[in-house]
């Protein structure tokens, strides 16, 4: 178990450090490439590009696998194989299939494509990151949720509301994210029919919101009455992983000057998402007996590891 928590912080370390030096690479290498250029020496110039191009293209991948298995790691390890794979198979499988769509149609983002920096694209439509990222982003908004609300009564409607705020904590994070990556010096997607909101239609925000709130919806179902015993600091990561997120993509917006996106994206996810964490139980304690359809039932209790 000690290795496993080694690894899981070298990757978010690595994680968090690939979106630092990617955020330097975007705000202050690409913009001043040709000034870069020309202060160094004429047999340095090919390496200094090729090494640009190197981490433009690969960064991004990096930055995503890091996080994949840094979450897979910590859900493993405090959920337990059944509730990790119950989880990121529906993410994943649903995410993906709302992408090939939504690139192929329209529906439910919007008209949009993929440019290169984000990996092999499925179907030569969507990178194989962007479902990986969906998973780890959205397993962190829906346990910060979940836990928060875990004392919650009726059982139903702690699942409902964990199921929309995790969506609305996620949908939150592309407020940030659509202006950082479409409409800066470095995009990784355009839109084909510019929308309303700072370039992106308003419809992308609905089709967010609406697909990670399916995945969270399904995975709740399948947890069923599993009651997730998670002390506050155990929420630590999921946390971290998803102020990182949000502080990258904010990063890249205000240095462009989406300051409205941004505060969004503060107002609606890195404030609740805080006060959710605030919320959990900073110890654990025997669940009290729950009352399912008239019965007295003990819920089941995540082991931790």
């Amino acid at each position: 178990m000690n290795q496993l928590v080694r690894a899981e912080r070298i990757c978010l370390i690595g994680h968090i450090a690939s979106k630092a030096f990617g955020l330097a690479g975007l705000l202050l290498v690409v913009p001043h490439a040709e000034a870069i250029l020309s202060a160094i020496a004429a047999s340095g110039q090919n390496v200094f590009q090729w090494s640009v191009e190197r981490s433009m293209a690969g960064g991004g991948v990096i930055d995503i696998l890091f996080g994949l298995i840094a979450v897979s790691i910590y859900a493993y390890r405090t959920l337990g194989m059944k509730l990790w794979l119950t989880f990121m198979l529906p993410a994943v499988c649903i995410s993906l299939s709302s992408e090939l769509l939504g690139t192929g149609t329209g529906f439910p983002f919007g008209d949009y494509s993929y440019l290169s920096g984000l990996g092999y694209k499925i179907a030569g439509l969507v990178p194989f990151t962007i479902p990986l990222s969906w998973f780890y982003m959205g397993l962190s908004a829906y346990l910060i949720a979940r836990v928060a609300l875990q004392t919650v009564k009726p059982m139903w409607l702690r699942h409902v509301g964990a199921v929309l705020l995790g969506a609305m904590l996620f949908t939150s994070w592309d407020f940030a994210l659509e202006p950082a990556m479409s409409q800066t010096s470095f995009p990784f997607w355009y839109w084909h029919q510019p929308g309303a909101f700072f370039g992106t239609p308003y419809q992308n925000y609905a089709g967010w919101f609406g697909t990670s709130a399916l995945f969270m919806a399904i995975a709740a179902f399948l947890w069923g009455k599993v009651s997730l015993q998670l002390k506050r600091s155990q929420l630590n990561i999921p946390l971290v992983v998803y102020l990182s997120n949000v502080a990258f993509a904010a990063g890249i917006s205000l240095a462009a000057g989406y300051w409205l996106p941004v505060s969004l994206s503060i107002i609606f996810g890195v404030i609740p998402a805080l006060l959710l964490w605030w919320m959990a139980q900073p110890n654990v304690t025997k669940p009290a007996m729950e009352e399912t359809h008239g019965m007295s039932v003990a819920p089941v209790e995540v082991a931790l590891k």
